[in-house]
């Protein structure tokens, strides 16, 4: 499923999943911040070949703790339907949404699309009441697994706790500090009309940063990946106003944020100024 990106991604994705941890310095299990009140906790748990939602199926601000087994990368995605949309409908038009994932307007939104690597995960989400559909889109081709469950309307939603700072797409760039600390909380958020993602690509120092982010402008994705030591997804896909926020536990240095989306003309929208060089400190 959500493969616009493949071009960049495929030709990486043997670093990403044997080194998610290890170059990121711990990134994919770090746990959120602490909250004066502990947010309602959803698990997901995913083996390659199943996906399981479980917990406080509540509306309002939850933490979500992905648990991977059997594969070194899960890529847990939840999809709220739209009011009167159904599963079934859902599925009729997954392989359009699977070719642009823009076509999903109309049908719901993918409002949660963290990188999860083998172990325990966690991020925060504001979830809205309705029918959700789970699916884990990372090495499965055109069929992941995938189930379904519904949020309640919480009589008292939680809040999500204040991020530190807050990351966001655009159309076609990215807004934002351009330092991030690590172990601060940071929202992920998607502010675009399109749907977005924000891969982060580590450099070996500024002047690499630069000449990663040039290169992928020109589309010239395979020179920019030799220079890459280090890949981090912060979020796979997101439709337009979703969020999520997560503590930044990445190694320290310098980082390429990109969004390797297609256009419906087939520009990848790196090119069309989705790249933009963070440095990440202590």
């Amino acid at each position: 499923m959500f493969g616009n990106h493949k071009r960049f991604l495929a030709a990486v994705g043997a670093a990403v999943t044997a080194s998610a941890v290890a170059l990121s310095g711990g990134a994919a299990n770090a746990a959120v911040a602490s909250h004066k009140t502990p947010l309602p906790k959803i698990t997901i748990t995913m083996n390659g070949k199943k996906i399981t939602v479980s917990g406080a199926l509540k509306s309002g601000g939850v933490q979500i703790v992905s648990r991977v087994t059997h594969e070194p990368l899960g890529s847990p995605t939840l999809v709220r339907l739209d009011p009167g949309v159904t599963v079934a409908q859902f599925l009729a038009v997954l392989p359009k949404i699977a070719a642009d994932q823009n076509n999903i307007d109309g049908i719901g939104s993918i409002v949660f699309s963290p990188q999860a690597s083998k172990g325990t995960s966690s991020a925060q989400a504001n979830l809205a009441a309705g029918q959700y559909v789970a699916l884990d889109v990372g090495g499965h081709g055109g069929k992941p697994p995938l189930t379904t469950f519904v949020i309640a309307k919480a009589a008292s939603p939680a809040a999500l706790p204040r991020p530190q700072a807050t990351v966001a797409s655009i159309e076609f760039g990215f807004r934002g500090p351009g330092r991030l600390h690590d172990g601060e909380l940071v929202r992920f958020a998607n502010h675009g009309f399109l749907v977005h993602m924000i891969v982060a690509v580590r450099a070996g120092n500024a002047a690499g940063a630069r000449e990663i982010a040039r290169l992928l402008k020109a589309g010239k994705d395979g020179k920019a990946q030799r220079l890459a030591t280090g890949f981090y997804t912060f979020f796979n896909v997101l439709s337009h106003g979703a969020y999520q926020q997560q503590v930044v536990r990445n190694r320290p240095g310098y980082w390429v944020l990109a969004c390797f989306m297609d256009t419906q003309d087939h520009r990848e929208h790196t090119t069309l100024g989705m790249e933009r060089v963070i440095r990440i400190v202590k």
